[in-house]
């Protein structure tokens, strides 16, 4: 599996940079997101468990937005 660039958050700092990626898997549409590990109690008590193979991670909306524009463009919508 490869990973594409789409974009990181415009108001990180050098070295703390959430991020977007877009896999080039061919079964599924998947992507991957660097962020903050999620490590508020409350919000993992919200989520529930989440298993051992898995993490929950925070990006900025900002990161979102990059796969909406991708998202579009491949539906020739932008």
């Amino acid at each position: 599996m490869r990973a594409q660039f789409l974009g990181k958050d415009p108001e990180s700092q050098e070295g703390q940079s959430p991020t977007l990626f877009a896999t080039d898997r061919t079964d599924r549409v998947t992507y991957i997101a660097q962020g903050w590990k999620v490590t508020d109690a409350q919000a993992l008590a919200d989520v529930g468990d989440v298993p051992d193979h898995e993490t929950l991670i925070e990006i900025p909306e900002d990161v979102l937005k990059m796969y909406a524009l991708r998202y579009l463009e491949q539906e020739g919508l932008r």
